[in-house]
């Protein structure tokens, strides 16, 4: 495999492994091989499971040769977010104290990537507990793109190892942003699914209520292919949906003919920067040429949403943590054992009135979704900012309210968005944008991410950092 072979589509490679083009195996020690060549200085890999990788490559390629193909992902190399178990693995998520924490059971994610025939190459560094740092003695994962730029927060190594071609595709969860910060700052397609339409058994929680889980890819089609697999009830999980799981490859091509696109030009200008208004602008011109109507709408306050965000996460991560937090302390960074500290020191008001503004917030947005199908809005109202200014901004009540405003609302309403890449900014950083939709209309996000997709104004190309 030559180097632009690391990234091709995943969809594309599962065809060619399908058609006996490549094995499954020589692609998963090309990736291997990646991995150990270029995980030093971007260290996005938290652990590689090269041995059990190359068994199960070998596995899908017998079953190749036995015509026993079991769908678009079948031998296809990709990795998962080290919030999710794998028995015989340990689970870190992101918290040194954690990696001795061998999991006794697979996390249905997982457990349905494999059953469609996706090969696991390991699992993927993020940040402490999955909130917005790294903890103190991890290395964060470095952007391919600009080594000095931020990688984003809480997935940052499914980011990077997508956007780096150190897997073919991978799995995040979007507890405020989670996957739509690193899919923005590493150029990567990022499909938070609506909250209930993927399992989260086996997944270890930030905020219960809030956590999605969802993909990571370089494509549309790989996104929507990696979504069809792990979709679906769980009878482990009893908050997962009963919704049927469409095919979200059928008819992903087809346009968008008979849908309506709304846009707020206010709330999506004001107080953002013009490259990303430019960049919305755009990104609604394209979907207007592949058949959408276009309307103006008034976005509804969110404000009290996006304060009462901190509370119900807050309170529900100190209550994932109990067993070891204060017990366990020391083992802890300073900013993730302040968040959970301010878990436990609020009050039921605090969380009651949160609960409610969320409430209210939902009824609004599926009174405006009623006149609309999709909707563009920004993922940050700034451009992606360097390793040292998000670090400031995270200092600063402010800064951190700023950074999760078009974010954190579609966790605590549930909705599913999906995040495209859209070329580069002057600081040669990815610059991307959000769609959202309907509750369980995922669907109609892959068909409007393809119809930008086809319009080719994503970033392509090979990061600088990962040649």
């Amino acid at each position: 495999m030559t180097n632009g072979d690391a990234f091709i589509g995943a969809v594309d490679l599962g065809k060619k492994i399908a058609r006996g083009a490549i094995t499954s195996t020589a692609a998963t020690q090309a990736m291997l091989e990646r991995i150990e060549r270029l995980n030093g200085s971007l260290k996005c890999y938290a652990t590689v499971m090269a041995e059990q990788a190359l068994a199960d490559a070998k596995k899908a390629d017998r079953e190749v040769r036995a015509k026993k193909l079991r769908g678009p992902l079948h031998g296809v190399p990709i990795a998962i977010k080290d919030l999710c178990d794998i028995e015989g693995v340990p689970t870190a998520s992101g918290i040194p104290m954690f990696r001795s924490n061998v999991a006794k059971r697979t996390s249905t994610v997982a457990a349905r990537l494999k059953a469609a025939g996706a090969v696991i190459l390991g699992k993927l560094q993020l940040t402490e507990g999955a909130l917005a740092l790294h903890h103190p003695d991890v290395p964060p994962p470095v952007n391919p793109w600009r080594q000095d730029r931020w990688s984003g927060a809480s997935s940052s190594g499914s980011g990077v190892a997508t956007a780096a071609g150190l897997c073919y595709g991978s799995l995040g969860s979007d507890t405020g942003g989670s996957i739509r910060f690193p899919s923005y700052a590493n150029g990567c397609v990022g499909l938070k699914p609506t909250w209930g339409r993927v399992s989260r058994y086996g997944v270890f929680p930030l905020a219960e209520t809030l956590d999605h889980i969802g993909p990571m890819t370089r494509r549309v089609e790989d996104a929507a292919a990696m979504l069809a697999a792990i979709a679906g009830r769980d009878e482990n999980d009893p908050s997962s949906s009963s919704e049927p799981v469409p095919n979200y490859l059928a008819g992903i091509g087809k346009g968008l003919k008979n849908v309506t696109l709304g846009f707020d030009e206010k709330y999506c200008s004001t107080d953002v920067d013009a490259a990303i208004v430019k960049t919305l602008k755009r990104a609604v011109s394209v979907l207007k040429k592949a058949g959408a109507t276009v309307k103006s709408v008034k976005m509804p306050s969110t404000e009290a949403a996006v304060a009462g965000w901190v509370p119900i996460c807050a309170v529900e991560a100190a209550l994932a943590h109990t067993a070891t937090y204060p017990s366990r302390k020391e083992g802890y960074g300073p900013v993730f054992a302040g968040f959970l500290e301010t878990g436990r020191t609020l009050s039921g008001l605090d969380y009651g009135r949160a609960e409610i503004d969320r409430q209210n917030l939902r009824g609004a947005l599926q009174k405006l979704f009623a006149e609309i199908d999709i909707m563009v809005v920004p993922i940050m109202p700034w451009l992606n900012p360097s390793v040292t200014e998000f670090n400031a901004l995270c200092e600063n009540a402010d800064g951190l309210r700023k950074l999760i405003h078009f974010t954190c609302i579609y966790d605590t309403t549930g909705q599913p968005t999906i995040t495209l890449p859209a070329g580069l900014d002057a600081n040669g950083s990815p610059l991307g944008f959000q769609i959202v939709g309907r509750r369980f209309e995922e669907a109609l996000l892959c068909r409007a991410g393809m119809a930008w997709q086809n319009a080719g104004d994503g970033t392509g190309g090979i990061p600088p950092l990962a040649a």
